[in-house]
């Protein structure tokens, strides 16, 4: 195979955009990743080629879809139908700023609308962690996802008119169709939409030169623009080397030998499927062909690692009303209530002989209620074993750990609190705190060593998380242990009854449902760790050489450690 040049993300970027823009309905949208001016200039281009209506953050169902405009209504006495902003964007495209966060219920409308053809859309992805993107219902939709993060040299940009269209190209022959399909194999691409967009994309680039057949590069640069950006693995390493053919024998009597020794000079055509591959290898992001050569397929965090979302009555992020009474502290929406009652003023102005010029007639069933979500804090509980003489590398470690998770708690809306068990008992060294100093004052000195009171320290653990989850927050538990315990919960020595009470206490806190991680950072991990983890009904990791910034990392990877998405 040959070696293919790298790709340019931003012309790749501008090339997406054209072809969006020759047929927007047919390739869905584009995602645009990493908040550059090259990202803006290219929106502001094109904009001036299609119309574009942004989407805002907190969009509800009326404006996004449509529904009835009140004021309308009741000054026509009629119900009045309001656009929303899915058919506003008509023939051109929604822009959705911050994508990564889009809500889940806005994403399953547009994606409704998608699969009807009522919306193309541009998603802006904002987010600096390659583990975030927006929904996968969304960009599965769309054919082009373009990383703008790292471009740098920009300029105002303009997406000339294509001189053709879609319809003006031949369909792809059987072979250049087989050869998308091996390179899709090849890439681990297994949905079918992203084989149709890799072929209009083929068919676009011709029409975007004016061409009625589409071409090798074409293929090539569809593969590119298409495939690449969705590869779950790396493509097949190169065969190796076949033996040497033997010489063909020399032309017939006739023949003119230059002929002949220009047809022996040229190279043989790569196979074209080969030849696609090459151009997805080279098109491959850089991020993405990291993680795919360690062996690691794209994964999207299922959470932000923010704490539980709870539903809620009076504050917090709105959400989208409900029919319901305003009890329980709940809050009755006016506007949202009269929306409901509109429709069938004339019925029951009919039904109850009342005047058409009379008050609005509500019922019951028209009251609406909205609903709230607030995201409860996260408390991250650390349960060090600071016993025997490995207490001195297990507490440097949590010391470390907590120290660079409160770095980041002012982001996440976080808190750490340390549990160390060693002698005959267990301590709550750290209360719960966001406070990097406090904690870096009160972890200055703690002791080490003695025996393994397994059994109190998740006792009180668990007391700990339950007074954490009483005040409304969520609580996770990271049990820094071997998990060979040697004294009893009533602080006698003896190895049978400390491991049945420490079991006994573990199964406490999966009763619970107290999220839980053990990581045994003991040099040999033995199977006490696992067995410990089982009992708690949570995840066991075995890293004998972590320091604190694997612990960091390993806490951060664990999700939905006390997080939910």
């Amino acid at each position: 195979m040959s070696q293919e040049p790298a790709a340019d993300p931003l012309a790749d970027a501008v090339l997406a955009a054209r072809l969006f823009a020759l047929a927007p309905q047919r390739f869905g949208g584009l995602v645009l990743r990493g908040d550059s001016p090259a990202r803006a200039a290219l929106v502001a281009a094109l904009g001036a080629a299609l119309p574009l209506r942004r989407l805002p953050g907190h969009v509800d169902d009326a404006r996004l879809i449509g529904g009835i405009d009140l004021a309308a209504s009741l000054a026509a006495g009629r119900p009045v139908e309001a656009a929303g902003l899915i058919a506003e964007a008509a023939g051109g495209a929604l822009v959705a700023g911050m994508a990564e966060r889009m809500e889940g219920a806005v994403a399953g409308r547009l994606a409704q609308a998608r699969d009807a053809g009522k919306a193309a859309l541009v998603l802006l992805d904002d987010s600096a962690d390659p583990e975030e993107a927006p929904p996968a219902c969304l960009t599965e939709r769309l054919a082009f996802s373009c990383n703008l993060a790292a471009v740098r040299a920009w300029e105002a940009l303009t997406l000339p008119p294509p001189p053709g269209s879609l319809a003006a190209v031949a369909p792809l022959t059987a072979e250049d169709r087989a050869a998308l399909a091996a390179a899709a194999a090849a890439l681990g691409v297994e949905s079918l939409r992203a084989l149709l967009f890799a072929e209009a994309a083929a068919l676009g680039l011709a029409a975007l030169e004016g061409r009625e057949l589409a071409g090798r590069a074409d293929l090539a640069a569809a593969v590119r623009l298409v495939l690449a950006p969705r590869a779950t693995r790396l493509p097949p390493a190169e065969a190796p080397e076949a033996p040497p053919e033997p010489p063909e024998p020399p032309p017939p009597d006739g023949a003119p030998e230059e002929q002949a020794e220009s047809e022996a000079a040229q190279p043989p055509e790569p196979e074209l499927a080969d030849m696609l591959i090459d151009a997805a290898r080279a098109a491959i992001p850089a991020d993405l062909l990291a993680r795919l050569a360690a062996g690691a397929a794209p994964r999207r965090a299922a959470g932000s690692g923010t704490g539980q979302k709870r539903k809620g009555a009076l504050r917090g992020k709105p959400l989208g009303v409900r029919p319901g009474l305003p009890r329980g502290g709940q809050r009755l929406t006016l506007i949202d209530s009269l929306r409901a009652a509109v429709p069938w003023q004339r019925l029951r102005r009919a039904e109850t002989g009342a005047p058409t010029d009379g008050p609005i007639l509500m019922r019951k069933a028209d009251l609406r209620v909205r609903r709230f979500e607030e995201r409860a804090a996260r408390v991250t509980i650390f349960v060090v074993d600071a016993s025997g003489s490995a207490a001195a590398a297990r507490l440097a470690d949590a010391k470390g750990a907590v120290e660079l998770l409160l770095a980041q708690a002012y982001v996440t809306r976080s808190q750490v609190a340390l549990v160390a068990f060693r002698g005959t008992g267990a301590e709550v060294l750290l209360p719960p705190t966001r406070s990097l100093t406090r904690a870096r004052r009160l972890l200055a000195a703690l002791p080490g060593g003695g025996g393994t009171p397994l059994a109190q320290g998740l006792a009180a653990a668990r007391e700990l998380a339950e007074a954490v989850t009483a005040r409304g927050h969520s609580a996770a538990l990271v049990i820094l242990t071997d998990g060979r315990a040697n004294i009893a919960a009533d602080g006698t020595p003896g190895r049978v009854q400390a491991r049945a009470d420490a079991e006994a206490a573990a199964r406490a806190i999966a009763a619970r449902a107290i999220e839980a991680l053990v990581i045994d950072i003991s040099a040999r991990p033995g199977p006490e760790g696992a067995a410990l983890a089982e009992a708690l009904g949570g995840r066991f990791l075995a890293l004998p050489r972590a320091d604190a910034r694997m612990l960091k990392a390993a806490i951060n990877a664990a999700q939905p450690i006390g997080a939910a998405a």
